[in-house]
């Protein structure tokens, strides 16, 4: 008897997209996705990553690959979103 795999295709972003969530501070964009108030998914993008003055005070441009242990800025940024309802707090259907 031959087991059958069964792949599930990943629809997360389909179904609960990335929001863009701006930095009070120091304006960087970033694109978040909260999949629960424990976790957050952050993509930044190269311009953004320039501009974070906590990432560059962490992180010098010669060290590429560095953990970044995060920015409290931007952390307070996502808070505001999610009261604001701008970045939603994903649920289990949710992310089905």
């Amino acid at each position: 008897m031959t087991s059958q795999v069964v792949v599930r295709p990943d629809v997360r972003l389909e179904n609960a997209p990335m929001s863009p969530v701006s930095c009070d501070t120091c304006g960087a964009r970033v694109e978040a996705r909260k999949s629960s108030w424990e976790q957050t998914s952050i993509q930044w993008h190269a311009a953004d990553t320039e501009r974070c003055l906590e990432r560059r005070a962490a992180m010098p441009p010669r060290i590429a690959g560095t953990p970044f242990g995060g920015c409290a800025s931007l952390r307070t940024a996502l808070s505001r979103a999610v009261d604001r309802g701008e970045l939603p707090v994903l649920t289990e259907a949710d992310a089905d």
